[in-house]
């Protein structure tokens, strides 16, 4: 059986021993500790110069690591990566920039990481590549003189091809784009939505259908398979961690300091995931339906991220502002309504806590997948389940349509649902949550993963 050799931006800070985290890590992790192989990727470094780190093995997984250059790190990593395509995947134009620099830079490190990889590889290895950073390193493996089946994973939604063009250097992802031999996305919305950018502006494109759907391209003179791969969680595993014991008991004296139901979100600190949105619909909720106050607290976990990019300095100060702002509005000396947190749990605080949530609000703009919808639900005790409250803009409500589905522009049906799931009768609940349990199960982190290399292995 030929090697798993898995390439993302980062490699997890992985011991012996140690639990997974969720999403790609626990997939990945799953896969590599049955059968072997290679996690390759940046070490989170910023040094004088990029350069390899020495190989590191845990059990039967060999990490191999490369730290970047200043340089490297603000053109690659900062600039192209995330100041011009993290905000156009996420349909939010205007909000990022583009500098040819800082696409150079890009494919430096796209380079630099085959480089580094095409010594390691074996003939008959499977390469799995992760997310947005690396669209072109199946591009530069080739250029190397690799051969290997290499597929691409894309965590984030791909937009309309009307909003991709806006970078410039769109054309030339594309064509690195179809060096690999299969493309992965979360949605069937997504994988159209590369499709009909292939057929309107690549040459010579012939598309074949698929169970349906047009899957298989003839493109730039090789054949790319494209796939639907829902990201999933482990359902018992999150469940198991929300009721050990010594989790639920921290969790449960939390809740018993704030009194009242609990409205929950978690999301990293960024504008992709509707943050001023939900803060004025909260605001919104507490204005129309003045019977909850008291009753009701809402907690927005939200641990910084990319706090050296002025864009999100700026959120986290607009957020901080209008959580004041609201809590001086409607707060009692006896009951804080909003309670803002700018940090990190790990996952024995976040699971017990998503278990003893009446309603988590998960609203992003745009979302590839969002993995605290799925938590949220296989965390909840069955009998008592809480209420999702989910953006039609997620990629988890293509899965999810049992949870109460919202714009997440509109204020007034976000503050609406908000009061409808607090006051949601137990036997819809129970409904609701079982729809959405089974189709979790069906779609879980394992399928997710077995399946893309299998599809990988034939392509």
């Amino acid at each position: 059986m030929s090697r798993l050799v898995v390439v993302s931006n980062r490699v997890a800070p992985i011991q012996e021993g140690e639990a997974t985290a969720g999403g790609l890590a626990a997939g990945v992790l799953d896969a590599l500790k049955q059968k072997g192989g290679l996690w390759f990727g940046w070490s989170g470094e910023v040094k004088d110069a990029s350069e390899p780190q020495p190989e590191r093995t845990v059990g039967p997984i060999t990490l191999f690591t490369i730290d970047l250059s200043r340089k490297d790190y603000d053109q690659y990593y900062r600039g192209f990566a995330n100041d011009t395509l993290w905000p156009v995947l996420h349909y939010q134009i205007g909000l990022g920039h583009f500098e040819w620099p800082e696409f150079e830079g890009y494919r430096r490190v796209n380079d630099l990481f085959a480089a580094g990889l095409t010594p390691l590889v074996r003939p008959d290895d499977l390469i799995w590549v992760h997310d947005y950073h690396l669209l072109c390193l199946a591009d530069s493996l080739r250029a190397q003189g690799l051969t290997n089946r290499i597929g691409l994973f894309l965590h984030t939604p791909f937009p309309a091809p009307g909003v991709f063009m806006t970078i410039p250097s769109h054309a030339e992802l594309i064509r690195a784009m179809c060096a690999y031999d299969l493309l992965g996305f979360q949605t069937e919305i997504d994988r159209a939505a590369f499709i009909d950018y292939v057929l309107r502006h690549a040459d010579g494109v012939r598309v074949e259908t698929e169970g349906g759907r047009k899957g298989i391209v003839s493109v730039f003179g090789r054949i790319v398979r494209t796939g639907v791969y829902p990201i999933g969680v482990h359902v018992d595993e999150v469940r198991a961690q929300a009721e050990t014991p010594i989790n639920r008991r921290q969790a449960t004296r939390m809740r018993a300091n704030l009194l009242e139901r609990l409205i929950l979100s978690v999301d990293r600190l960024d504008y992709s995931k509707g943050l001023r949105q939900r803060f004025a619909a909260f605001e919104r909720f507490l204005a129309e339906f003045p019977a909850q106050h008291g009753l009701v607290t809402f907690m927005q976990i939200a641990p910084p991220s990319r706090s050296d990019i002025e864009t999100y300095q700026r959120i986290r100060r607009e957020l901080e502002g209008e959580a004041g702002r609201i809590n001086g509005r409607f707060a009692e000396v006896d009951w804080v309504p909003l309670r803002y947190l700018n940090r990190g749990f790990p996952r024995n605080v976040l699971m017990p806590l998503y278990a003893e949530a009446q309603a988590c609000l998960v609203t992003p703009l745009r979302d590839g997948m969002n993995l605290v919808a799925k938590e949220y639900v296989a965390a909840q005790d069955p009998e008592e389940p809480g209420v999702l409250i989910l953006s039609e803009f997620a990629g988890a409500a293509r899965e999810l349509d049992a949870a109460l589905l919202v714009n997440p522009y509109d204020e007034a049906g976000m503050a609406r649902a908000m009061n409808r799931a607090l006051s949601m009768p137990v036997e819809e609940r129970q409904e609701r949550h079982q729809a959405m349990l089974k189709v979790m199960r069906t779609n879980s982190l394992e399928r997710w993963r077995d399946r893309f290399e299998a599809d990988l292995r034939g392509a």
